[in-house]
């Protein structure tokens, strides 16, 4: 497992209940999430709700950290990380709803052109496939991808984040 190194200023974490979002801002009479966050202001906002479930809020707070850690890969690493996903456009299933409901909405033109939807579906794909890996629970209901696809996974955060130290 990574070790996860803070660097710059620290990242504030706040719960909010009624967690809803529009456009990339929290908002009254948007979608229903978990969590948010905000890699220039260094903020994850966090549904009040979680606060009452151990697995999920673990589960839910490494995707959001894993967002952080995303943004600071260099392209090499995230291109070879969308190679993967590309490879596995057509396995059913995912490690997570956020990249899940992205991946369906997907087209064979948006991988091509590594569009903006395919861009946020890899960053989802990999936040969640850090919080299948690190959360310590192998059994949730979302995660749908199947085993084989999860081993590839698992073996490019290996190769590729290993045990050093990754920056947020």
């Amino acid at each position: 497992m990574p070790h996860l190194t803070l660097t710059g200023e620290p990242i504030q974490i706040s719960a909010r209940q009624d967690l809803r979002c529009k456009r990339g801002r929290i908002a009254n009479g948007g979608t229903a999430v978990h969590a948010a966050t905000f890699i220039r202001q260094r903020r994850i906002v966090l549904d009040g709700d979680l606060l009452s479930s151990d697995d999920e809020l673990r589960r839910i707070l490494i995707h959001e950290l894993f967002h952080f850690v995303w943004a600071r890969l260099g392209n090499r690493v995230r291109r070879s990380f969308e190679r993967l996903l590309a490879a596995q456009r057509t396995a059913p299933g995912e490690l997570g709803w956020s990249a899940e409901y992205r991946k369906h909405k997907l087209s064979a033109g948006d991988v091509r052109q590594r569009s903006r939807k395919w861009r946020e579906y890899c960053c989802e794909a990999f936040c969640d496939t850090a919080a299948y890996l690190y959360a310590r629970s192998r059994r949730h209901g979302e995660f749908t991808l199947p085993g084989s696809e999860r081993q590839k996974r698992i073996a490019w955060f290996g190769k590729n984040l290993g045990p050093k130290h990754v920056r947020i």
